[in-house]
């Protein structure tokens, strides 16, 4: 009787443990699927995450910039909204032809030749693929020695070259009303010609062609365009940036 007990506690203690080492195996297997869970969802996570990478990189090398280095014409001076200025309107006429390319309006109203030299350091420590360069009016209305205007904008055209030399540059022409004087005017509006030509640069002859001293596409000031305005200056800019940007394509 008393080997009968020993022996049925014996098979008892047999097949709890088996039931004990079953559950662990279970639990054992378990663990190891939830393990190799969370490391096939991680390399998961980590290969999605350098997918996103690799594509955000590659559409930072794709993108190219167009840089709007100028004074209040650029910066679109007395408009209500300064995306109504032409820098913007070039960057609406870029995104509906499906260019691959970013407007930078650095526009500064009442910059002079010499404030812009001043600061073309400082805007040149971004990528520039073009830059257009806009500036010689408020040189000219404060009577500024046109040897310093050309030297001026000399400086900045060298400059823009030694940081990037692979930036096409093209430059507007400005021009003063008539009242300022026809010997005055016809030296002024030289200088720009002159530069384009001695720099082989792309030109815009006239940046405010057909809206310089008309009433109706400026402002109160006669000297800013209206928005109306701006709308030609972008189409005068554009004549010239279109070509280009063929010319990088």
């Amino acid at each position: 009787m008393l080997k009968l007990k020993t022996t049925q506690s014996l098979f008892k203690s047999v097949i709890s443990t088996h039931r004990n080492l079953l559950k662990f195996c279970y639990f054992f297997t378990a663990l190891v699927m939830i393990s190799c869970g969370d490391t096939t969802n991680s390399k998961e996570q980590e290969q999605d995450s350098t997918v996103t990478t690799e594509s955000e990189i590659s559409q930072e090398k794709t993108s190219k910039t167009i840089l709007f280095f100028g004074d209040s014409i650029t910066a679109g001076y007395g408009l209500d909204d300064t995306n109504e200025a032409f820098p913007g309107l070039i960057q609406a006429k870029i995104d509906s032809l499906g260019l691959d390319y970013e407007v930078i309006n650095s526009g500064l109203s009442g910059e002079t030749t010499a404030g812009g030299k001043s600061r073309i350091e400082w805007v040149l420590k971004q990528d520039i693929d073009i830059f257009v360069l806009e500036l010689g009016a408020n040189d000219g209305l404060r009577g500024v020695a046109l040897s310093e205007t050309k030297t001026n904008l000399q400086a900045i055209i060298d400059a823009v070259k030694a940081k990037s030399p692979g930036t096409e540059i093209i430059l507007a022409g400005m021009q003063m009303p008539p009242n300022m004087g026809q010997e005055y005017t016809s030296n002024f509006k030289a200088i720009f010609h002159d530069l384009a030509e001695e720099n082989q640069l792309a030109f815009i002859p006239f940046i405010l062609e057909g809206v310089g001293g008309v009433k109706e596409l400026n402002q109160n000031d006669g000297i800013h365009p209206t928005a109306k305005g701006h709308k030609i200056v972008a189409h005068n800019v554009w004549e010239v940036l279109s070509t280009v940007i063929d010319k990088k394509s």
